[in-house]
């Protein structure tokens, strides 16, 4: 297991670094000049000389007069000792306006996929128990109808019915302007602001995860072991949870891990649409402003989070079905 683990971190340091490179000369590759748009603000009150002066220091600072290669060394140096360099649009370092919009999406991802987990494995089970049964096919249907609509399509319905018609949630923001309280009761303030990008989010994943767990289920029931098992005369609860659930888990993490991992991501659509500042919509917001420096330093920890979560999934494979080694 440690010889594993040691080989795929040096394979998880191979596609890193190759993925740095390719983001790297990417960026560099999209027109526009970085120190044009850092002096252009002060073109009116300076002498076209003393423009000029300041553009030329600028491009020195920047280093945008050294080769391609002599610039992503000095970039990646800098990045590996955690300096990720100046964000243009906010004018502070790249680390310290990370955090915020991190931790949004980090707690706002928490609830939807915690929610989406307590309804979807109860329900996929429960489909796989009954399979073919009115109520299996009534899911199928109702999931198969949530997992063809866009999470747009749900939060413009869930804006309408619940914060323009009943009017019981507001429509954008995370708090209350000028929000004067408790610490409870500002918590509360946030959850109520919080409640539809929540809905949406879990709504938006029920139909897709149901699906899944209720075939991997399905696949389980049907193994010699389980019959055996009903044969020997054991509680249909302990076949279910201690059996079949463990067959079915191979397939399944996977996808949950690949979901947890998706806590730091963020979403674009549901985070646009309800103002909400995390990952998706900082992404977003740093592309429009040309701030290159934060879009590849999400860029780099989306790519750490991918390797990690790949990790995670082949060792956690031995945990769960000890049939199967990652020892090779």
């Amino acid at each position: 297991m440690v010889r594993y683990i040691f080989k795929r971190i040096m394979y998880m340091i191979f596609v890193f670094a190759v993925m740095s490179v390719i983001l790297f000369f990417l960026y560099n590759l999209i027109p526009g000049d970085p120190a044009r748009a850092e002096v252009e603000s002060m073109k009116d009150t300076l002498t076209p000389q003393e423009y000029q002066l300041r553009y030329e220091q600028a491009r020195e600072r920047l280093g945008l007069d050294d080769p391609q290669y002599i610039r992503y060394y000095k970039w990646i140096t800098k990045v590996l000792q955690g300096d990720l360099g100046m964000s243009s649009a906010f004018k502070k370092p790249v680390s310290e306006i990370i955090g915020t919009p991190l931790g949004v999406t980090v707690f706002v991802n928490i609830f939807s996929i915690s929610l989406a987990f307590l309804i979807t494995i109860p329900l996929g089970i429960t489909c796989a128990l009954k399979k073919h049964s009115l109520y299996d096919k009534t899911v199928q249907v109702v999931t198969i109808i949530g997992y063809s609509i866009p999470s747009f399509i749900f939060g413009l319905l869930f804006i309408y019915a619940f914060a323009v018609k009943l009017q019981w949630f507001p429509v954008s923001g995370m708090n209350t302007a000028n929000f004067q309280g408790t610490q409870w009761e500002a918590f509360l303030d946030t959850m109520k602001h919080l409640a539809l990008p929540l809905a949406v989010l879990t709504f938006s994943s029920l139909g897709g995860l149901t699906r899944y767990v209720r075939a991997a289920m399905g696949e389980a029931l049907t193994m010699d072991c389980i019959k055996t098992a009903r044969a020997k005369g054991l509680k249909e609860r302990v076949v279910i949870l201690s059996h079949a659930w463990r067959n079915a888990l191979l397939p399944i993490v996977t996808l949950l891990i690949g979901w947890i991992m998706s806590v730091f991501a963020g979403s674009l659509i549901v985070e646009r649409m309800f103002n909400i500042n995390g990952m998706g919509k900082f992404f977003y917001d740093s592309l429009v402003k040309q701030d290159y420096n934060v879009t590849m330093a999400i860029q780099l920890f989306y790519v750490i989070l991918a390797l990690l979560g790949n990790l995670i999934t082949d060792i956690s494979y031995g945990f769960v079905d000890p049939r199967v080694r990652v020892n090779r």
